[in-house]
């Protein structure tokens, strides 16, 4: 939990707040820990029971459905490799994870007891994190952490912006393929979270990405607050330790650079076994604001 007041830097000038603080300790921002800690405690006591498992192929996606008050897990099956998770809410697709403002109310990286917060108007958590075998790898010499989400998916348009080239290896398109059959295109494919994936800011404010250190067996893992529908890109770029714009032709070496370092991922489901585990739990609700936002309605309509 953040604290309301600044700390102190060795100058003894104030450190800048975060700023997004809640003035209530009673807010749904903060996890109940002990719920998470029981929920997370399932996968050692096996009071959890596998109801569906999806391997991901390289440079591929698929999108699968994790019911309500269930446990997703995320593993590096082979080892290193980042992966683009989108969200949605499984009977509305308008409502979805919106990377920028889970930013803003956690981190720039998330782990465990972080939530991840759907869109206006619903704003409440799609899942809580409740399991994460990198969490205390901490950050490398460049300040760089891991679960991304300063950055977003890699997409071709921006590929042929920087390279000139048509590429479709990218996670915006996998995304797009995976989501289809669920029926939703490309315009409800959205701003990610990228799991396993090392970023930061240089010293310029720029975007880096370093190469993914999860080894085989890591694994990400969320407790799906509502019924969700998931999707995930095996990044076409792999453990990004050779990534670059452009694909390379036949007789360039990149492209078989960039797959050398491409690994599957795994997706596991889990039913929790004992009630009693989710005791105090109950569904989140959007949050109830009820006014126009300023505009007046007219007199006949007002119930």
């Amino acid at each position: 939990m953040s604290s309301q007041t600044p700390h102190k830097t060795t100058y003894g000038l104030p450190k800048p707040k975060a700023a997004y603080l809640p003035t209530s300790k009673d807010s749904p921002l903060y996890a109940n820990r002990e719920l998470y800690n029981g929920i997370a405690k399932t996968a050692e006591s096996g009071e959890r029971e596998l109801v569906e498992k999806v391997i991901i192929p390289i440079r591929s996606a698929k999108a699968w459905k994790v019911p309500k008050g269930h446990v997703c897990r995320i593993v590096a099956v082979e080892g290193p490799q980042v992966g683009d998770l989108n969200i949605w809410n499984l009977h509305n697709p308008r409502e979805r994870l919106w990377a920028a403002r889970t930013r803003q109310l956690h981190s720039a990286h998330v782990s465990v007891y972080d939530r991840l917060w759907s869109n206006l108007p619903f704003l409440r958590p799609l899942v809580t994190i409740t399991a994460d075998s990198l969490q205390e790898r901490g950050q490398d010499e460049w300040g760089g952490r891991l679960h991304d989400l300063l950055g977003t998916r890699c997409d071709p348009y921006v590929d042929k912006m920087l390279s000139g080239e048509d590429n479709d290896f990218h996670c915006h398109s996998n995304l797009t393929r995976a989501v289809l059959p669920y029926g939703l295109t490309e315009f409800d494919v959205h701003d990610v979270l990228n799991v396993f994936q090392l970023t930061g800011l240089n010293e310029h404010d720029q975007y880096f990405m370093e190469t993914c250190p999860a080894q085989k067996g890591d694994y990400f893992e969320f407790f799906a607050e509502t019924d969700v529908l998931c999707a995930l890109s095996c990044c076409p770029g792999g453990d990004l330790s050779m990534w670059d714009w452009g694909e390379g032709g036949e007789d360039e070496p990149e492209e078989k650079d960039m797959v050398s370092c491409c690994r599957p991922l795994g997706v596991e489901v889990y039913k929790i076994t004992n009630e009693k585990v989710l005791d105090g739990w109950s569904e989140p609700q959007p949050v109830r604001y009820s006014t126009l936002h300023g505009m007046k309605m007219p007199v006949f309509e007002k119930n």
